[in-house]
């Protein structure tokens, strides 16, 4: 039987790390890098830099982006980063059509059997109107705000809805991220359940005391969100929560626009000498954060299937999350935690019960049962899309 033909996707990401954001979609990173890894796979990486007009691309918070090689290789993976023009806060309508001409001038003269879009907004716009262009079949990737925000927004919900109409499969990061997919009116059999990965060598359990010591955290109860500092992430609900829990400590790891709500909610509390603001963390150190914490504990409004929710429990670390996304596809017994309501109550609650009685981390990390790895999420990943490309890429198999 002959091999299969060498698959060439063209994959957009704007979601992607580059210099000036290594932890920028780090986990779209490693998909696609477990993607390049299988055989018969020639992959190439848009990642467009959405940056405003003259003069605002000015401002500092550009600087570094206006710096970035327009090709470059990384981790492996050939990534190209063409410019776009970004209008911040009210352009998000126009923002799928910049993108589609950036990408169709960035990959001039290079030839490809599929293109392949990591997030839904506005990757997916985009790649509906780059894969007309260039004649080819599509997919599109669905993560969690992508479909919570821009499926529901006027300003940019038709324009979802056209691309999962005219992609020729879609894939979801949880059965219920496909559930809201389909609550907006999306082909439910066209989407694939596409779970992310997890690196075991990293992330596993080990000495939460080490851990904490090596973090100087003090031997006090602990809990930890990781995300960043906005309204959605629930951040709020946990600071109300701490009178309720004496003696235990709150680390927040991440950045964002509520930090100073944040800082004067604990104040007013009296629980600020026990709420603690690490700024951004660098992923090579989350495994050891993770560790040190009981709990981690992320009420969010919104989810797919949060990375920070499977980091943890691979650390060994039981979670109390709110009943979003993906939840109970990974709280499945009270070893991994709790799916609470979002109050302080029942946040407040759900920690007291993991501290009176914490479970063994192996158990936590136990409770995954395999079903997060990145070696599995490349293979699945190559068999959708040679299912998207045709039947002459070769058998796909299951997904």
């Amino acid at each position: 039987m002959p091999a299969p033909s060498p698959l060439r996707v063209l994959s957009i990401a704007t979601l992607f790390p580059d210099d000036a954001r290594p932890n920028f979609g780090l986990f779209v990173e490693k998909s696609l890098r477990a993607l390049a890894a299988q055989p018969c796979i020639d992959l190439t990486v848009v990642a467009p830099v959405g940056l405003p007009p003259f003069p605002l691309s000015l401002h500092k918070r550009y600087r570094a982006l206006r710096g970035l090689p327009r090709a470059e290789t990384w981790n492996g993976l050939t990534v190209l980063r063409p410019r776009f023009t970004l209008i911040p806060r009210h352009g998000a309508r126009f923002n799928p059509q910049r993108v589609a001409r950036a990408v169709l001038a960035a990959v001039r003269g290079r030839a490809f059997d599929v293109v392949d879009a990591q997030f839904f907004y506005p990757d997916g716009p985009a790649a509906m109107r780059v894969a007309d262009r260039l004649g080819l079949p599509f997919s599109v990737k669905a993560r969690g705000a992508d479909i919570s925000h821009f499926g529901h927004d006027p300003a940019t919900k038709a324009q979802v809805i056209e691309a999962a109409g005219k992609a020729a499969r879609l894939l979801a990061v949880s059965g219920a991220m496909r559930d809201d997919m389909a609550a907006i009116g999306i082909d439910p059999g066209k989407v694939a359940v596409h779970y992310t990965g997890i690196d075991t060598a990293r992330f596993h359990p080990g000495d939460r005391a080490a851990a904490r010591t090596a973090l100087g955290m003090g031997d006090a109860p602990s809990i930890l969100t990781v995300g960043a500092l906005i309204p959605r992430k629930g951040q709020t609900l946990v600071i109300e929560a701490l009178p309720a829990l004496p003696g235990v400590h709150y680390w927040l790891a991440g950045a964002g626009e509520e930090e100073g709500h944040y800082r004067t909610l604990a104040q007013k509390l009296g629980v600020d000498t026990r709420v603690h603001f690490m700024g951004p963390v660098a992923n090579a150190e989350l495994p050891q954060l993770y560790r040190a914490a009981d709990a981690v504990v992320m009420p969010s409004a919104s989810e797919g299937l949060a990375n920070a929710w499977v980091e943890a429990l691979a650390c060994g670390t039981p979670i109390v999350i709110s009943d979003a996304g993906g939840a109970a596809e990974l709280v499945t017994s009270p070893t991994a935690g709790r799916i609470v309501e979002r109050t302080p109550g029942a946040i407040g609650e759900a920690v007291r019960t993991i501290l009176a009685n914490p479970p063994a981390p192996a158990d936590v990390a136990a409770s995954l049962a395999g079903r997060f790895d990145w070696d599995r999420n490349g293979r699945e990943l190559a068999a959708h899309l040679r299912r998207c490309a045709g039947p002459e890429y070769g058998n796909a198999g299951p997904l």
